[in-house]
């Protein structure tokens, strides 16, 4: 079960690299994306479709990631999900955020027992400065205790 500690650790490891962020600015993947960087999250951007959002580049790849970058949101659809976090892996990238609906049990399976930070079946729009939606989101949760602790 993710805890409270484990989300604060994700996002104090910037940048953060997104994997599925859509070129359709309709998209959630698109959305969710713009939405983080208006709240200050320093994030890279991957699509193998696309070579930069708005001036921004996007990568085409887990494996072409800078060394730098120690976190990643994946925000694809299932059946890349376990494709992405093999790469991940891979890459030794130790902050895994997978985004609620992006979750496989075969993706969890693989990331089972392995020494990093899984952060899973939680939408990071209610945990990063939320607002809107996702702020009265996270107030139904909290009231109903479902907030990690």
């Amino acid at each position: 079960m993710t805890t409270k500690l484990q989300i604060e650790q994700f996002l104090a490891n910037e940048p953060i690299a997104m994997a599925g962020v859509s070129r359709n600015p309709k998209k959630f993947g698109r959305i969710a994306y713009e939405e983080l960087l208006q709240k200050g999250l320093r994030l890279i951007p991957i699509n193998p479709n696309i070579d930069s959002i708005n001036g921004t580049a996007c990568y085409p790849g887990v494996n072409d990631l800078p060394a730098e970058v120690n976190s990643i949101i994946i925000m694809t659809k299932k059946d890349q999900t376990e494709k992405i976090v093999k790469e991940v892996l891979a890459k030794g990238i130790k902050n895994i955020w997978i985004q609620q609906s992006s979750d496989t049990p075969e993706a969890l399976a693989l990331l089972k027992g392995k020494d990093v930070n899984l952060i899973s079946k939680q939408c990071i729009l209610m945990h990063h400065k939320p607002h809107s939606m996702h702020k009265f989101h996270r107030s139904i949760k909290a009231f109903f205790g479902g907030l990690p602790k």
